[in-house]
């Protein structure tokens, strides 16, 4: 069984079709679909219900699924821990909340350049939860994400503490403004929600926006207000124009910290990255 043609049944899985996998993997349709029948042909199975024009995972295909994933993620961590471990060129996918990388992931990212000048890094940003996920299915080799993470399959090592603080608008009253939030998912998300609810504000509707600028930027001029890290606030441009007010700890106090596979290879690269952040958290 041949990698590449996991890789293309994978790329069949994801990108929902034939057309959309030979883009991804840059080949003619023909190639997809003559790796996937040579597969279909060495496992004895059929691995898609055909429906017209459309593919269906079948049973067999639900299982080769599982263990393609597990062994392409074994595959890339074998190269990337090679190849960091005699510092050639690799690649560190890390994965941060918005916050967490407008704060925290410039200088560490700095000095994992300058440590291993020939590793390639990879930044993404999003939710906790979608970071969270995406390090189970081996797409990151970490991130920082808000905890506690309790999960058999991954470790948390904290590294600071946010302090959040419930922000609004200069002369606005918070208490009759709906609150502005990051997507589903966001760790800060639950926690604003649950303060609107203990302090009994009386509109309980709620905007979402996707960028920390644009939850700040609607905030500063009155069309809301929320909660974020006070570090965030006071660097943000619109610091001036917004009035910061602390909150209980058990709201406020968040552990982040960094996150990643219980069993996956111990990258140089990665330790540094660790070993920074957490050196500039202690400042």
């Amino acid at each position: 069984m041949e990698l590449v043609a996991l890789r293309t049944f994978q790329a069949v899985v994801e990108e929902g079709g034939v057309l959309a996998a030979s883009r991804k993997l840059n080949t003619v349709q023909s190639n997809v679909t003559s790796r996937i029948r040579r597969l279909e042909e060495e496992l004895g199975a059929e691995l898609f219900i055909r429906k017209g024009r459309g593919l269906e995972l079948a049973p067999s295909g639900r299982v080769l699924l599982d263990y393609a994933r597990r062994l392409l993620a074994l595959e890339r961590e074998t190269s990337a821990a090679v190849k960091q471990a005699g510092e050639a060129a690799g690649e560190l996918r890390i994965g941060a909340m918005e916050t967490f990388a407008a704060l925290h992931l410039p200088n560490a990212l700095k000095t994992v350049c300058a440590t291993h000048p020939r590793v390639e890094l990879r930044v993404f940003t999003d939710t906790s939860a979608r970071l969270i996920e995406r390090v189970l299915a081996h797409k990151l080799d970490c991130a920082f994400v808000a905890g506690p993470v309790i999960h058999p399959e991954l470790d948390f090592d904290e590294l600071v503490v946010e302090e959040l603080v419930q922000v609004h608008a200069r002369g606005a009253d918070p208490v009759r403004q709906p609150l502005i939030l990051f997507r589903e998912g966001c760790a800060y998300r639950s926690r604003a929600l649950a303060w609107q609810r203990a302090i009994g504000h009386a509109m309980a509707d709620a905007m979402e926006f996707g960028t920390l600028e644009g939850i700040l930027g609607c905030v500063a001029v009155g069309l809301g207000w929320t909660l974020m890290p006070r570090r965030v606030v006071e660097q943000s441009p619109h610091a001036a124009e917004l009035v910061v007010e602390a909150v209980p700890a058990e709201i406020g106090r968040v552990p982040t910290g960094m996150v990643r596979l219980r069993n996956g290879p111990a990258l140089a690269a990665l330790a540094t990255l660790g070993e920074a952040v957490a050196a500039a958290a202690r400042r």
